[in-house]
């Protein structure tokens, strides 16, 4: 089976050595996606508008690689602060409606560019 590299200019370029996803038979695994506007590269400052652009990005990256949002059987949520649970799981809420996929959120040290949240995703094709 062949992995293919998935790529859009929808979403904040890769800030190193990574794809923004990566798809493997019917299954994308994407990279995980920081709050940035592709537009500026600016983040916003708070956490209900950091997950929305992180969320924002992740959809345009499985939207590239052939799949939507309703198609993802996974996220990782990885926030700095799990005191921001609560405002992230109300605008997550927003993108996954229904029939919601399995997800873990992990509290950690720090994100790259000081980010308060970012978020993977396994979506099936």
């Amino acid at each position: 089976m062949l992995k293919e590299t998935i790529i859009t200019k929808e979403a904040p370029k890769a800030i190193g050595p990574y794809s923004q996803a990566i798809k493997v038979g019917n299954v994308v695994y994407t990279s995980g996606q920081l709050p940035i506007y592709p537009e500026t590269g600016e983040m916003p400052d708070n956490i209900e508008e950091q997950t929305r652009v992180s969320l924002e990005n992740l959809k345009k990256v499985v939207e590239a690689a052939g799949a939507s949002l309703q198609q993802v059987i996974k996220t990782t949520v990885f926030l700095s602060d799990m005191s921001h649970f609560a405002a992230m799981n109300h605008v997550y809420g927003e993108f996954f409606t229904d029939n919601y996929p399995a997800r873990s959120a992990i509290e950690v040290a720090r994100l790259p560019k000081d980010a308060m949240i970012e978020i993977e995703a396994i979506a099936m094709i």
